[in-house]
């Protein structure tokens, strides 16, 4: 593919009219049967991904006549959304073409396991094609979804008749799951759920959990881009186990998953960072009885495992030191209170109140403490003098609303950051969707008020929305502002339209 390695992810434009194609390899089968013997000594089997019917650009730009279009295509540099060329479900020649590449995969890995992706298959193609409608129709299947259910149980015979086993991303479930297949469930818990109630193996690796590409401190703190935010305490509180199951149903779970996408992820060194210590998290996760699990024993456990990462030059994240700033409401002063926490809880926390950088000298956090004027609060975990993480900083604002009553009209969902004060709490959210001081609303209007229980004079009323359109996160289209002596006659003040993003923007409030 053409190198676009110095851009965003999502932000790499395709291949250009003349432009080479250079950035790119493979592995040679020995390199391959080396890196399974080098697993195999320790125990690793290792299951190798052969993507289909979709994420399959690098294969259809070299044999596009395995699409329903016949290309020509280009590899995508970056991301892409619909994945809309994919393999042509309606062409006997793809699937020869499959079983031939699969056939020279299983020779490499003897594990019992092949992994088809089956994910994100986006089938507009495969509805104007007409060798994939001629399918349905003499397979007698009613929609597209049958289709691929189509295409994962014809690959799931071949691999059966060769002692193998299929193992999909649960978009397999679609359209009927394939007799023997087995599911690892990302979009969340559910489709390993009813996978493992219709009696099908399943590894559970939610995204909310198990995805490393996230970063392990609130983004702004860390020093590799990355979507999203994954603590290390929420790798600790997985559960690859659902109550809801039976035992029997709980038998059919084999595990979890921890998943490091690496698109992003550039060197070997970046890859430990973003790997450790949340590795240790989810091992212990998944090795040991759920009675067992005790987030504040685990902890000093940690720390000497770290001291093993430092030994040995691994590049390692410590953000658990990272102080999270946060605020509350004191009832009886009718103040508002600052608190501090840090993940781990086993460090001394200094702080300041003026914007200046914390150290070792600076205010020892002992309690939340209150704070009656606008203030930017830093802070730092500290032992033996030394900072463990770098400082984290917090604008509390006071204002006429601050911790004032609040009634909603509809209640948020999706983004829950910050509670039912979240509009009043002082605390202005970041540029990171997930936060956790963003409320996010969908179809139904952010119709909110605020009481301030007397009549005050205003000189501004203010708000903030996030855009951040590669999340699916817009502006609202218009915002109108309201106010009220008796609390039932409103004036409105001010009304703003905004604009509606036409495409892909830089992220901003």
């Amino acid at each position: 593919r053409v190198d676009r390695e110095d851009k965003d992810w999502n932000a790499r434009a395709p291949q250009r009219e003349g432009e080479s194609a250079t950035y790119g390899g493979f592995y040679t089968q020995d390199e391959i049967r080396d890196i399974v013997r080098y697993a195999s000594q320790r125990n690793v089997t290792i299951v190798p991904e052969i993507e289909m019917p979709a994420h399959t650009t690098a294969a259809l730009a070299a044999y596009p006549e395995y699409s329903c279009t016949g290309g020509p295509f280009t590899v995508v540099p970056g991301g892409l959304w619909p994945i809309s060329d994919i393999y042509c479900a309606g062409n006997d020649s793809t699937f020869v073409f499959l079983e031939n590449v699969l056939g020279e995969v299983m020779e490499l890995f003897p594990g019992e396991f092949i992994h088809i992706g089956g994910d994100e298959a986006d089938k507009a193609r495969w509805k104007k094609c007409p060798k994939c409608q001629d399918r349905m129709r003499v397979e007698g299947l009613t929609d597209e979804a049958q289709l691929q259910s189509y295409f994962v149980k014809r690959i799931e015979r071949f691999l059966l008749a060769h002692n193998r086993r299929l193992i999909g991303w649960d978009e397999i479930l679609e359209g009927g799951l394939a007799p023997e297949a087995a599911v690892m469930s990302w979009r969340g818990m559910e489709g390993g759920t009813t996978a493992a109630r219709l009696g099908h193996d399943v590894v559970m690796t939610p995204g909310s959990h198990c995805y490393f590409n996230a970063a392990q401190g609130r983004p702004e703190y860390e020093p590799f881009p990355a979507g999203g935010y994954l603590p290390l305490s929420k790798v600790y509180s997985f559960e690859p186990v659902p109550d809801s199951l039976s035992q029997t149903e709980a038998a059919r779970i084999l595990g979890g998953q921890s998943c490091l996408w690496t698109e992003q992820v550039t060197t070997p060194g970046q890859a430990q960072y973003m790997m450790l210590p949340r590795l240790a998290a989810m091992s212990e996760v998944l090795w040991s009885p759920r009675e067992g699990r005790v987030w504040r024993e685990f902890v000093p456990r940690l720390e000497q495992h770290m001291n093993r990462y430092e030994a040995l030059g691994y590049n390692y994240a410590q953000s658990m030191y990272l102080v999270g700033i946060s605020s509350t409401l004191d009832t009886l002063s009718k103040k508002v209170r600052v608190v501090l926490s840090a993940e781990a809880a086993t460090a001394p926390i200094r702080y300041t109140l003026d914007g200046s950088e914390p150290s070792a000298t600076s205010a020892e956090y002992t309690a939340p403490f209150a704070v009656d004027k606008s203030a930017t609060v830093r802070a730092v975990s500290v032992r033996n003098g030394q900072t463990l993480a770098r400082a984290t900083a917090q604008e509390i604002l006071i204002h006429n609303a601050v911790m004032k009553p609040v009634a909603l009209k509809h209640h948020y969902d999706r983004y829950t950051g910050g509670g039912d004060l979240a509009l009043v709490n002082g605390i202005r959210a970041t540029k990171t969707y997930d936060d956790g001081n963003w409320q996010g609303y969908e179809q139904n209007d952010l119709e909110a008020t605020v009481d301030l229980g007397r009549v005050v004079p205003l000189k501004k009323i203010s708000s903030g929305f996030l855009q951040n359109t590669r999340s699916w996160i817009f502006l609202p289209t218009e915002a109108e502002f309201a106010v009220s002596i008796d609390g039932r006659n409103f004036e409105r003040v001010g009304r703003f339209s905004l604009p509606i993003a036409s495409s892909d923007q830089d992220v901003g409030i």
